[in-house]
Parts: structure tokens; sequence; C-alpha cells
């Protein structure tokens, strides 16, 4: 997969791995990571599929509207890519916070709901649902912060909410942060995000 690997000044801070909405590539979300722990390795991840010529992680249907087979295939292709990501740059695999927005959010709630072990964490911003009716791992011991906008066209607060249930069902630990926003990813809840990533991590 198209990535960049920052190494961090710090091997005992987790691993940053940066997931980027639609139509973005892994340049986006770097300012994040730099508000977010500025000591920390970066590996930010391009998506392999392509819609009308934007990057995405999966395919979907229709607008809110996932192709659940692509999901499944691209999710584990993704798990794949961090083996081999955590050997070749010699980072701890099990030490992965993910920081998605929309899309990338989706596809870092998907190695949630299916690999236990793929990520330590998540800073999901407008995530939806990325499956239903299925069973979850184990998440004890996962910290997962939600950025939700209270006018959310793409995202309603009924799926962010939804999406905190089923985490907290698999005994993850989640934090739901809203804003009184839309879609776009917002400044303020990226400080809430780091502010909440420094109390885990302290």
């Amino acid at each position: 997969m198209k990535h960049i690997f920052n190494k961090g000044k710090d091997a005992t801070r987790p691993t940053l791995l940066l997931l980027h909405g639609t139509g973005g590539n892994e340049l986006d979300l770097l300012p994040l990571a730099g508000r977010i722990d500025d000591e920390a390795n970066v590996l930010s991840v391009r998506g392999n599929v392509l819609e009308n010529g934007m990057p995405r992680f999966f395919r979907r249907l229709a607008e809110g509207v996932f192709d659940e087979e692509d999901l499944i295939f691209r999710t584990k292709e993704l798990n794949d890519f961090l083996n081999e990501a955590a050997q070749k740059y010699g980072f701890d695999r099990d030490n992965i916070i993910a920081i998605g927005y929309s899309n990338g959010a989706n596809i870092a709630a998907s190695l949630l709901f299916h690999y236990q072990n793929a990520l330590k964490g998540a800073i999901l911003h407008h995530p939806m649902v990325p499956r239903r009716g299925v069973e979850l791992p184990d998440l004890t011991d996962k910290s997962v912060f939600i950025a939700a906008g209270t006018n959310d066209p793409i995202c309603s607060p009924a799926e962010s909410t939804e999406l905190q249930s089923l985490l907290e069902k698999a005994n993850a630990n989640v934090e739901l942060h809203w804003e009184n926003r839309g879609h776009q990813l917002t400044l303020d809840e990226v400080e809430a995000a780091a502010a909440w990533y420094k109390r885990i991590n302290s």
C-alpha cells in the first residue's frame, strides 16, 4: 500500500496510523499527527480503491451503502500491511493507534470489528458503523475516541451512538465527542482528540 513512514523521537509512544477521507491521500492528516503526538512514529496510508479517481479504503455501492465483501477484503489487506510495516520499520505491532476521518475512520472501525489485535486504540472522526449483525472480538483494554457532528448529513447522530454502543458491548472504552457541526473535520474536535490521547497515554 502506498504510504509514508516517519520515525518518531520516542519508541515507547504509540505508532499513529493515519487514514484519510474519500479523495484524500497520505499527506492529508500529517498535521493532525503533530497535534496528537509530535514524538510518535507516523504511518500514513493511501487507500487502494479509486472512486471516480478519488482514493478510498474500500468500495461503496452508494452514499452510506458499503460494499461489504470489499470492506472485508480491504480490512484484511490493511491488517496484513500493518503486520508487514511493523517488521519493516521495527515498531511495536501491538501499540498502534489509528486516526481516521470519514472513509478512513470507517476502515479503522472495521479493523476493530474484525481483528482483536489490529489496533490498541483509535481516533475516529465522523465514522459510520462498518457492519451490522456481526459479533465483535473482545476489545477489553482498547480505547476509542469518536468525534461526531450533530448536523452531519452523511453520518447521523444515531449512527455515532450506535457505533459507540457496539464497541462498548465488546468491552472497549469509548468517548463520544459532539460538535454542533456537519461532516467537516474541525480544529475543536482535533483538540478534544489530543486531550483524550494524552489522558490514555499518560
